[in-house]
């Protein structure tokens, strides 16, 4: 379920998507749905609080930034149809690595072992 949230976030930085012109704040939504992802996946109090807080900044800000753009008029650019296929090409690359290799070496959890194994 976090693969929408890399792609998400992969879009915040390639220029000219559909997906911001669209959404407008990908990189907030990819972490409002990493800290959706992560309270399902998770049910200890601590981890309960960690991305529960930032799920709920996540809801705050993307609520503020969207009043922001319509109160400025913000309008999105959009270039070739190229663009969102590299956000996404680049965001399932990022997960791969993130979920197969990095997760287990900064957070000290391999989650791909937990969903083979069921939880």
């Amino acid at each position: 379920m976090t693969i929408p949230a890399f792609i998400l976030i992969a879009a915040a930085y390639v220029p000219g998507t559909r997906i911001r012109k669209k959404l407008g704040h990908p990189m907030v939504l990819g972490v409002k749905v990493w800290a959706f992802a992560h309270l399902i996946a998770n049910g200890m109090l601590a981890d309960i609080l960690l991305f529960g807080t930032f799920l709920v900044w996540a809801i705050a800000d993307y609520a503020s930034a969207r009043r922001r753009d319509r109160k400025a008029g913000t309008v999105y650019s959009v270039g070739p149809i190229s663009r969102d296929i590299i956000a996404v090409v680049v965001g399932l690359i990022a997960w791969v690595v993130f979920a197969m290799w990095l997760h287990v070496l900064l957070i000290g959890v391999a989650p791909m072992r937990m969903a083979v194994a069921g939880g």
